[in-house]
């Protein structure tokens, strides 16, 4: 499926898309018992704000997506992290099973999915994850916030209208982060044969400096849509001419994670 999440949208996303907390992560190996030895899948790893994190933290993380300069930017932040045990993989939710010939008899403790199921047909997915994951680790579905225009403060409110008025249509899309998307999945895991599914959530504040907040923009908005480069500082003084007068903005941010687990005791771990 083409996304059109590369070019420009790509190098946005690498610099301006937010990570996430370390509470994220420990929280994720104390659900799957993870130790240095195992293998992560990301999936929709985009450029790499969980692969990176996570490969300090196991022996090997498989980071793929179907969008090439979204691995292209995805390399360069492990290179200059010094992370060099991500392997990359160009492919979609539909070529897990053939990363299952790959594999082996060798087994995922987990696959993460973070800001990118709602490209997927996850059904088909979670059925095709089960069999890759060894007993006691499993799948997390990771939403990173509402996005900034949907959030409920007086400038999310001023920057929703702006871009709604600019690209023609009522900005409604919550990208996979709204509870309503969590009610769809937790029964598509349990139907999938994965069992314990739990949602929990970690929230912080931060504050979202202007450029930040435009470049995040650009991050989400379709590479067709995207304004030409000229237009660029044009779009910027528009939306900042919407806004409250301010040097940055405060954003309340929920990262949600829901999880399921395959049934059984930990496996024994892979070895290098």
């Amino acid at each position: 499926m083409e996304l059109g999440f590369g070019g420009d949208v790509a190098r946005y996303y690498a610099e301006f898309r937010r990570g996430y907390p370390p509470q994220v992560f420990e929280a994720l190996g104390r659900s799957f018992a993870l130790s240095p030895e195992e293998t992560v899948l990301d999936l929709g790893c985009g450029t790499g704000q969980l692969t990176v994190p996570l490969a300090r933290r196991v022996r090997a993380v498989i980071g793929m997506d179907p969008e090439p300069d979204m691995l292209r930017e995805a390399r360069k932040t492990a290179r200059t992290g010094g992370v060099t045990n991500v392997t990359w993989v160009l492919g979609a939710d539909t070529d897990v099973p053939a990363l299952g010939e790959l594999l082996g008899e060798r087994h995922l403790a987990m696959t993460v999915i973070g800001q990118a199921l709602h490209w997927m047909r996850y059904d088909d997915l979670f059925a095709a994850l089960r069999p890759l994951i060894r007993p006691g680790g499993g799948v997390a579905v990771l939403a990173n916030g509402t996005p900034a225009w949907l959030q409920d403060s007086d400038w999310s409110r001023a920057l929703r209208g702006c871009l709604g008025e600019y690209f023609g249509t009522e900005l409604k899309d919550s990208c996979g982060t709204a509870r309503k998307d969590r009610e769809r999945y937790a029964p598509a895991l349990e139907a999938a044969g994965f069992t314990e599914v739990r949602h929990s959530a970690v929230s912080y504040t931060e504050e979202v400096t202007c450029e930040e907040l435009i470049g995040g923009i650009y991050s989400a908005v379709p590479e067709q849509q995207l304004p030409a480069p000229a237009d660029r500082p044009a779009f910027a003084e528009r939306i900042l001419r919407a806004l409250p007068r301010r040097d940055s903005f405060t954003e309340h941010v929920e990262v949600s994670v829901l999880t399921g687990k395959v049934p059984g005791g930990t496996a024994p771990r892979d070895r290098p």
